[in-house]
């Protein structure tokens, strides 16, 4: 057992979590994205029974995102033709600027089609429960700060 590590976090999660370095990115899916088939050469995770927002509110609190980067976060883009309307972005940017004072900055849009080129290079894919449509979010890790290491007793 763990303290302070949020319940919905699988060991096999927090493991992959531990194990991307600077640079890597973990996509967090919505439940129609083909993890199976982009996740072929990366780690596939699944979060059955749970949002993208309650993911990634999770995975924020124990992982920073890229500082040496404009834009550590994307999303699919919705193509032009397609009216679908994207509510859940603004909780992404809510949930976001909880832990990276850059907000929706931190934000870029991917063409579909690059999205999932994209995404064959992330370190894992997390599939959820999402039945928000375009809800894949994708963030790229960053470097931990020394305030971010909690002191082992009788070391400073």
């Amino acid at each position: 057992m763990l303290k302070n590590v949020p319940q919905i976090l699988s060991p096999e999660l927090l493991k992959t979590l531990s194990e991307m370095g600077h640079g890597d990115r973990i996509l967090l899916t919505d439940a129609n994205y083909p993890a199976e088939s982009m996740g072929r050469d990366c780690k596939v995770i699944r979060c059955d029974g749970l949002r993208v927002t309650e993911v990634l509110d999770a995975v924020l609190r124990l992982i920073p995102l890229d500082a040496a980067v404009e834009k550590p976060v994307s999303v699919m883009a919705v193509p032009a033709d397609d009216p679908v309307e994207t509510p859940v972005w603004d909780e992404y940017k809510k949930i976001v600027s909880k832990y990276d004072e850059r907000g929706d900055k931190t934000f870029q849009e991917i063409e579909r089609f690059k999205f999932y080129e994209e995404s064959k290079k992330a370190y894992a894919i997390v599939y959820c429960s999402e039945y928000q449509l375009y809800a894949n979010i994708m963030l790229q890790k960053g470097c931990l700060k020394p305030e971010d290491y909690v002191p082992v007793y009788g070391r400073e």
